[in-house]
């Protein structure tokens, strides 16, 4: 019996983890490149999602500056949009586009979306299990090799369930990013943030953006995977 980094199933993460790389890259470099070319309306990410969120009826909800690179996200508990200083004050397509990401987020909330409401529902126990899921698989099986199997097993088996609540998360995330995303790029067309020759890059760097969200995904499938044929063996 192997574990960890020893562990012949490691083999099923390589395909996931290559894929997690390439996303990172293809959203750095989506980011890097768009971001260096301005919007022709000279509009910044938080001019641009404020005419976002009023025009949907968000007017109440606040735009902060939040430290960091790439951390802008809407807080559906605290009903508030935090972008990044680069976000807030550019001007560039990366800019409005994430801006305006994030305001769809805010849309999604103020409209009762089902997958955003599921997420944040189930949100605060992910963090716990989260947490919990590794130490619980790692304790079950040096229990099992101690030779008892019925309680190793036991706890092995309540990290499977909560590591499969993670995989849960991200699969309902996906189609709250995507979404997000969808509506950016109708806001940004219909309220004339961008022009015609602009909507390409936009979409560039929030197609970037949602491979992220698949990867996360498919590493976590993967590592779900593994799991299962490791409890198999046991």
């Amino acid at each position: 019996m192997y574990f960890g980094m020893f562990d012949p199933t490691f083999i099923i993460l390589i395909p996931a983890m290559i894929f997690a790389m390439y996303a990172q890259a293809k959203v750095s470099g989506a980011y890097r490149k768009y971001s260096r070319i301005g919007n022709s309306r000279g509009i910044t990410g938080r001019q641009a999602a404020r005419m976002i969120l009023d025009k949907n009826g968000m007017s109440h909800v606040p735009i902060e500056i939040v430290a960091g690179n790439l951390t802008d996200h809407y807080d559906p508990s605290k009903d508030v949009m935090r972008l990044s200083s680069q976000v807030y004050n550019g001007t560039s397509i990366a800019s409005v586009s994430i801006a305006a990401h994030e305001s769809g987020h805010a849309i999604q909330d103020g409209t009762s979306y089902g997958f955003l409401r599921f997420r944040s529902a189930i949100a605060p126990a992910v963090n716990l299990v989260s947490t919990a899921s590794w130490p619980l698989l790692i304790i079950g099986l040096i229990i099992i090799w101690q030779g008892n199997r019925t309680t190793g097993n036991l706890i092995f088996d309540l990290g499977v369930i909560f590591f499969a609540v993670v995989v849960l998360f991200h699969t309902v995330t996906l189609p709250v990013e995507l979404n997000a995303s969808k509506r950016a790029i109708e806001q940004l067309v219909s309220l004339d943030i961008i022009d015609e020759t602009e909507v390409r890059g936009a979409k560039k760097v929030l197609s970037a953006a949602a491979m992220t969200y698949v990867a996360a995904l498919a590493v976590s499938a993967a590592n779900l995977v593994r799991i299962l044929m490791i409890r198999g063996r046991n």
